[in-house]
């Protein structure tokens, strides 16, 4: 258990450095978007989870990827700077894009509560990925 708070300790750490790095950056529009981005997601796949236009199949992977973003256990550990939240980031991503062409774009949007333009950006990677998925 004293591994597990230190492990979240130092995440919660890095996560601050990251945000306030953007801040004396000046980029106070982005450090928002980054502290935001976890519990707008949380809210985001718990609303997809209730919404009975998303298939079980779908709501499967949404328990799962909040599992795995929450998990303290990662592929990256977190305390690694940019490269530790990737796996978490990954995964989302790929989630999103099942619910995407599970559900449609306009469901997804409808429950995100933050920033419009942060799931825009979110789905226009996502869309673009699934939209050539070989890669040509």
């Amino acid at each position: 258990m004293r591994a597990l708070l230190i492990a979240l300790a130092i995440a919660d750490v890095v996560y601050l450095l990251a945000i306030g790095a953007l801040v004396v950056a000046g980029r106070r529009s982005a450090a928002r978007e980054v502290a935001t981005l976890l519990p707008n997601l949380a809210r985001l796949f718990k609303g997809l989870i209730g919404d009975p236009r998303v298939p079980r199949s779908s709501k499967a992977l949404l328990m799962f990827a909040a599992a795995w973003i929450a998990s303290p256990i990662d592929l990256i550990p977190e305390f690694i700077p940019f490269l530790g939240p990737l796996d978490d980031a990954v995964v989302a991503a790929l989630v999103l894009r099942r619910v995407v062409r599970a559900a449609g774009r306009k469901v997804v949007e409808e429950h995100w509560r933050g920033d419009p333009a942060t799931i825009a950006r979110l789905l226009r990677v996502v869309e673009s990925r699934s939209a050539n998925p070989e890669g040509h």
